[in-house]
């Protein structure tokens, strides 16, 4: 990832990843959609998707960071925070 982002391109990116690694279905990909209730995404699921991440932006996530996270756009914001500052 570039050094800094949009958070169109951010949410782009996490939307790739849903899609590939978690086969989610990219028509349920919104801003507000919850990642555990509305794609059965679990706690494994998101320690993975950490993982993903901190490959992707090649920086270190930290757990609190994540650990509120509800929705993609959560995601999005938490990994603009990192990736942009």
């Amino acid at each position: 990832m570039d050094s800094t982002m949009t958070d169109a391109e951010i949410e782009q990116k996490i939307k790739n990843i849903l899609v590939e690694e978690f086969e989610c279905d990219p028509a349920r990909l919104k801003t507000n959609t919850n990642l555990f209730t509305e794609l059965d995404l679990d706690s494994i699921d998101a320690v993975d998707l950490v993982v993903r991440l901190q490959q992707e932006i090649q920086k270190k996530v930290e757990p609190d960071d994540f650990r509120q996270i509800r929705t993609l756009g959560d995601v999005v914001a938490a990994v603009s925070k990192l990736v942009n500052a």
